[in-house]
């Protein structure tokens, strides 16, 4: 799927909620719901600065595509990171360098944040791209 396609898909999934305390809730539930990330990935390489909470974020590029991984320890924060999994692991370097992440301001994620986290979303958004012309400057 592009990445158009999953933000599409996640636009759906909370689009059927009204109530900002239910998106909360399946943002928590998709948190609960990402795989840990592995002891030996939660080095301070991988720690996100910028987060209010502690966000370790992985990369592996294989085959074209970057494969992300990571955890955090607050619950909300987890969820947000697990939706950008979701749409940026499996994917090419160009294709999340150039990736217009437009669901942020379509669930309506970015006027329910506070500051901080908005703040952390943007660093974790900032990193996976990061990666992303890492692994692009490697094919070359």
């Amino acid at each position: 799927m592009t990445i158009d396609e999953i933000q599409n898909q996640i636009i759906g999934e909370f689009e059927i909620f009204d109530d900002w305390m239910d998106r909360y809730s399946l943002l928590i539930d998709l948190g609960k719901d990402l795989a840990p990330l592995p002891e030996t990935e939660k080095t301070p390489q991988n720690l996100i600065e910028g987060c209010q909470s502690r966000v370790w974020l992985s990369a592996r590029y294989e085959n074209g595509r970057i494969l992300f991984q990571a955890e955090s320890d607050a619950l909300l924060v987890k969820g947000i990171v697990a939706l950008l999994i979701r749409i940026f692991s499996g994917q090419s370097p160009d294709d999340i360098i150039n990736a217009d992440l437009r669901f942020v301001e379509a669930i309506g994620l970015s006027s329910h944040l506070s500051p901080t986290r908005s703040n952390g979303l943007l660093a974790m958004i900032r990193q996976m791209k990061y990666y992303a012309m890492a692994f692009k400057a490697k094919e070359k």
